[in-house]
């Protein structure tokens, strides 16, 4: 898939684990717990077999970091390009799979050396 393409999937293809890559940011639509349908903006931290960690980048929990099942995002709506200078680091201690055993969400700051921030 290339940078920037738009990116549709009829509803009963699922979106697959390959559909992401780390560092990567993307507009997506997930199904909440309730099983509607929301808009996202995400940027993938860390991936796992069964979840990846993502940070949300727009909306009231902008900076919080998620465990989200690759089940969740019904479709990839818009994957955005990455400059180096606009990756957003944590900790590797952050994204250890043991310390998202018991959780699901994360209130942390990232940086983007980049940016200034």
């Amino acid at each position: 898939m290339h940078t920037d393409q738009l990116h549709c999937f009829a509803e009963d293809i699922p979106v697959d684990k390959s559909e992401f890559q780390v560092n990567g940011h993307y507009a997506v639509t997930l199904k909440d717990q309730n099983g509607k349908l929301r808009p996202a903006n995400i940027y993938v931290h860390d991936m796992q077999d069964d979840y990846m960690i993502a940070r949300r980048t727009s909306g009231g929990d902008v900076g919080l970091l998620f465990k989200m099942s690759y089940d969740d995002v019904v479709k990839i709506v818009r994957t955005h390009k990455v400059l180096d200078r606009k990756k957003f680091m944590v900790p590797e201690a952050m994204l250890k799979p043991k310390l998202w055993e018991t959780r699901d969400s994360m209130r942390t700051y990232s940086s983007a050396p980049g940016l200034g921030k």
